[in-house]
């Protein structure tokens, strides 16, 4: 039996930086009942804070990203800012498909929309929406993780990825993180159930 055999559901959380998709995706995952695992996505940037290879990405260098690349290994990936590299690597969907769990992504939008244009049946994408565009540089500023000119760049390219908020399933404004929690909660149950 192939991977393919074993498909279970795709969850695409797509979102400006500082959106608080990260914190509603691992919410989400520490709900056993709805048997989610987390793509590690791989990147070429150089790890932030506490941040371990393997666990939130796979780090590769520029050389390897670009030889997975012609490999054709990746199931997305774009070059998000000049020489910073995020992909989808296809062995991750394997991994989690063969522990008979359901894939959840914390993506670009763009890397987001190109898993869903592949698996429009078995994929939900739901864009999450900071409720201002202050809020988020202010959450940003918060992290104290990116320098000033990061920061300004993150919040240029938010009102690019902003537009693409009518491509996704579902938006889902993040005004109140328990409500937000609570309705991303049951987005995922009722796809599971389909």
């Amino acid at each position: 039996m192939t991977s393919q055999d074993k498909k279970g559901k795709l969850f695409v959380f797509s979102a400006p930086s500082g959106s608080g998709k990260t914190t509603i995706v691992r919410h989400l995952l520490e709900q056993k009942k709805l048997q989610l695992d987390f793509s590690i996505s791989a990147t070429s940037r150089i790890p932030r804070g506490a941040e371990v290879h393997g666990k939130e990405y796979y780090f590769l260098d520029i050389q390897t990203f670009k030889e997975k690349i012609q490999n054709d290994e990746f199931l997305e990936w774009e070059e998000v800012y000049t020489n910073n590299f995020y992909g989808t690597l296809k062995t991750e969907l394997e991994r989690i498909w063969s522990l008979g769990k359901h894939v959840v992504f914390d993506i670009d939008v763009v890397g987001g929309l190109n898993i869903k244009a592949q698996f429009p049946e078995n994929t939900l994408a739901i864009f999450v929406k900071p409720p201002t565009l202050e809020e988020m540089e202010r959450r940003l500023r918060g992290r104290q993780t990116d320098s000033e000119e990061k920061i300004m760049e993150r919040v240029a390219k938010a009102e690019k990825e902003l537009s693409y908020a009518k491509e996704f399933d579902q938006v889902l404004i993040n005004d109140n993180l328990e409500i937000a929690k609570a309705e991303a909660f049951d987005l995922v149950s009722n796809f599971i159930q389909k």
